[in-house]
Parts: structure tokens; sequence; C-alpha cells
């Protein structure tokens, strides 16, 4: 097994509270409605808390049909939370898991900068995972940047 890390910070023009609500207590609500081309559903195992999985259903014709994630943690007051996909999507026989650790801090001149760290543990030596798995977050990502920007009234 080995274990690669990759450690991604982007910035938003949206506000550091409003995207810790977005991907973390109202994803259910939200993900789908901005990503409707993707998530079909989400389901969450009692109060999204520490322990809890979430199950996040994809659309028809989408690559995978489902993802199972293992909540770490939640910190509304540093807007940080992680996690760990724990079953479905691209795990497959490349990946036993990945963990993620996100953090949402106030941009100097309005905004967030949204910090991403994520280990990979794989099954061998497989570098081509890691690099699709970041490139399918930043697709998730953008549709629901979109939709807070769109919706001001949105995770407020």
């Amino acid at each position: 097994m080995g274990v690669f890390s990759y450690d991604y910070e982007t910035t938003s023009p949206v506000a550091p509270a409003r995207l810790f609500k977005a991907f973390t207590v109202e994803a259910p609500k939200v993900w789908p409605t901005a990503a409707p081309n993707a998530v079909k559903s989400i389901e969450v195992e009692a109060n999204p808390s520490s322990g809890s999985i979430v199950k996040i259903n994809f659309v028809e014709g989408f690559p995978f049909q489902y993802m199972k994630h293992q909540i770490g943690g939640h910190d509304e007051n540093n807007f940080s939370y992680s996690y760990s996909l724990i079953e479905g999507g691209p795990l497959g026989d490349k990946l036993e898991k990945i963990s993620y650790e996100n953090k949402f801090e106030a941009a100097a001149g309005g905004g967030s900068i949204c910090k991403s760290s994520m280990k990979f543990y794989t099954v061998g030596d497989n570098m081509k995972s890691r690099l699709a798995l970041r490139e399918w977050s930043e697709t998730v990502y953008k549709p629901i940047e979109a939709y807070l920007l769109a919706n001001p009234e949105a995770c407020n």
C-alpha cells in the first residue's frame, strides 16, 4: 500500500461561512441543486457529526453510482471539516480510501481561501488515481460555488 498526499489551494469570491455550510450541514440540499448533472441525492445517517456516514448518490450515466464518506469532524468556528471516502466512487481496486481535511479562510480582499489536504491510500503504487480524483473534486466544487454566487440567500 502506498500513501500519497496532495495539498490544493484555491480562492473563491464566496464567504468562508457560506462555503462551509454548503459543503457540510447544507450539502444534502445544496449539492443536488447546484450540480444536478452529477449529484442525484445525499443521504446522511443521523446528524452530520463525527463518525456519521454520508452517501452521495450520482445521476445515471455518471462514472460511478455512489460514494460513502465517514465524517471525521466539523469545526464551525474555524470553517474546517474532515472526512474519508470509504466506499464506492473511484475507490475500486486501486484505492483503499481517501482522507480529506478542508478549511475555508477569509481572504484579505473578501471571499475565501479554500485549502484542501488529501491523502490517497492506494493498493500498490497508483499515482494515476490521485490525479483523476483531484480533477473530479474540482468539477464538483465549481458548480457549488456558482450556485452560492447566483443565490446570495443560500447558506446564510
